[in-house]
């Protein structure tokens, strides 16, 4: 059996070291610099460039240049728009996966970017390299898009290459491929895991804080950091305009906050339209966007924006938070995308289950401060409960005792409201309590806090008030009530004055209950204690 020749060794120890480079090297500049070296060595060329595809731009940039400083010097950076490359990868040139443009054969007046031509003598051998000769090869992804192109010049043997060597390059540039390919996706899976922690870390703010700014801040900050926006943005409606307002946000100046139009969901609703919806999220171009806008609705453009098909170009982004019902209860914005490409639909989920969180963290929050107001208030009327009562009594007893006041209770108990209850049902009765309690709340001072005590009974502390001037206000309590144009209602009305009628809470609130249930029995509607 022949031996492989020395040439043929070196050739597979390149592949070979391109495959572990695949396995070993995940740093994609590190990588590439790798490839190179392993590409000019092994095959021996002299000049070994990788143009790399930035899908942000459509275009290739020069980002490795293994060779002389005169063609590093020469090609670093040099961009290239993929337009430009179509004519240099015409099937005219192409060798089996390869591109040889021959000395001769192409106009290089056209725009083609920066070139290196080297410095040596053409020869008359129609085989030798020309200095002026090109050799491209595009470095493929698996799916079949390109991620770069390699171009390789001044081969050591100052021939072109033939077939076999072509194969070889191909076969190279094949393995060169996996392996950027590999690199760059395991920059995604990292972004992805960062993306996850992040997430965690937010779930664990919902159960460590119940301070709802605390935790959108930290989701803006969460997708910031995971997703590469640059700018976040999380708004509320205000409860009573119903205009958005910044509740928390990353990256933003105030000045560019300052550039956003108020507005309020209505406004802001075209821009929910189902054609643009990915993954929960609302994508649309800045011409989409304006023509759903009102006329004259500003806002602060993007700043990282990109060209081409796959590029970020002052698009709006704007995922809604929804409550259990499925309302709208707030928006995030998200802007300037640090690689400025458009998110992919992956993203998109990650920024949907950041949106999720938000809403999470707003229905949490209502509840605890639903369930904070419940303590001390009644669920059916909103007015405070028989708790504040007692303790919003003992310390007004404190207080008067403190400055030597007087003050007075005030207990009121429905009349025939069991009939009515039994005879119109329990909605029906719901209702006059509603009435009962919003009609007492209007009639009285600011500082006199009516209070449901009991099923139809309610009661009032009327401060700095004394036993003559409780009676007119009583008395329009009653009048009130009575006077409502949809449902006239009478009342018994008990009242005691501290410190005359007891000088504890018990003893006071016994003292207006006895003469409550006096005036119910006789008919008078207002008593005072004996």
């Amino acid at each position: 059996m022949a031996k492989p020749d020395s040439t043929t060794v070196t050739r597979l120890r390149g592949l070979l070291e391109v495959t572990r480079l695949m396995r070993d090297e995940q740093d994609v500049d590190r990588l590439l610099d790798a490839i190179a070296r392993t590409i000019a060595q092994s095959l021996a060329y002299r000049t070994v460039v990788i143009n790399l595809y930035r899908p942000a731009w459509n275009d290739f940039q020069v980002t490795t240049v293994h060779g002389s400083p005169e063609a590093q010097a020469e090609l670093l950076g040099d961009r290239l728009p993929w337009e430009a490359w179509a004519p240099l990868l015409d099937d005219r040139y192409r060798r089996g996966g390869a591109y040889l443009i021959a000395h001769g054969t192409f106009d290089w007046t056209d725009d083609v970017g920066r070139r290196y031509i080297p410095d040596i003598e053409p020869r008359d051998d129609p085989d030798a390299w020309h200095p002026d000769d090109e050799l491209f090869v595009p470095l493929v992804h698996s799916d079949g898009h390109v991620l770069g192109i390699l171009s390789v010049g001044e081969p050591v043997s100052g021939t072109r290459p033939g077939e076999a060597e072509l194969d070889v390059l191909v076969a190279v540039a094949e393995h060169a491929a996996l392996a950027l390919q590999a690199a760059q996706e395991n920059a995604s899976s990292q972004a992805h895991r960062t993306a996850l922690a992040e997430l965690l870390q937010v779930s664990s703010s919902l159960t460590e804080s119940l301070s709802t700014d605390a935790v959108l801040q930290a989701i803006c900050r969460g997708i910031n950091g995971a997703l590469g926006f640059h700018k976040v943005l999380l708004e509320l409606p205000d409860p009573l305009t119903g205009v958005f307002v910044t509740r928390a946000s990353h990256g933003w100046q105030p000045e560019q906050l300052a550039e956003n139009s108020p507005s309020s969901l209505w406004q802001l609703a075209p821009l929910l339209d189902p054609p643009f919806e990915i993954e929960g999220c609302y994508l649309l171009p800045e011409h989409e966007a304006l023509a759903r806008l009102p006329a004259g609705h500003t806002s602060s453009r993007s700043r990282l924006n990109g060209s081409g098909p796959w590029a970020w170009d002052h698009h709006y982004l704007a995922v809604p938070l929804h409550d259990r019902e499925g309302t709208v209860v707030g928006m995030i914005w998200v802007d300037d995308p640090a690689d400025r490409l458009l998110p992919t639909r992956p993203m998109l989920q990650a920024l949907r289950v950041f949106a999720n969180q938000a809403a999470a963290a707003l229905d949490s929050a209502g509840r605890f401060q639903e369930m904070r107001f419940l303590a001390e208030h009644d669920p059916l009327t909103r007015l405070l409960n028989r708790r504040a009562f007692t303790t919003r009594l003992k310390a007004e007893i404190a207080r008067s005792q403190r400055h030597s006041h007087e003050f007075a209770l005030v207990l009121c108990d429905l009349d025939g409201f069991k009939q009515i209850n039994d005879r119109e049902g329990h909605l029906a009765g719901d209702e006059i309590l509603n009435h009962a309690a919003a009609v007492l709340g209007a009639a009285v001072r600011a500082e006199d806090t009516p209070f449901r005590v009991g099923g139809d009974e309610f009661a009032l502390i009327l401060a700095e008030t004394t036993a003559a001037e409780a009676r007119p206000v009583v008395e329009r309590l009653a009048g009130a009530l009575a006077g409502a144009a949809d449902r006239p209602l009478s009342a018994s009305f008990g009242v005691s004055v501290f410190p005359r009628d007891g000088g504890g809470h018990d003893a006071l609130f016994r003292a207006a209950d006895a003469a409550m249930y006096t005036a119910k029995r006789d008919g008078s509607a207002i008593r005072f204690a004996a």
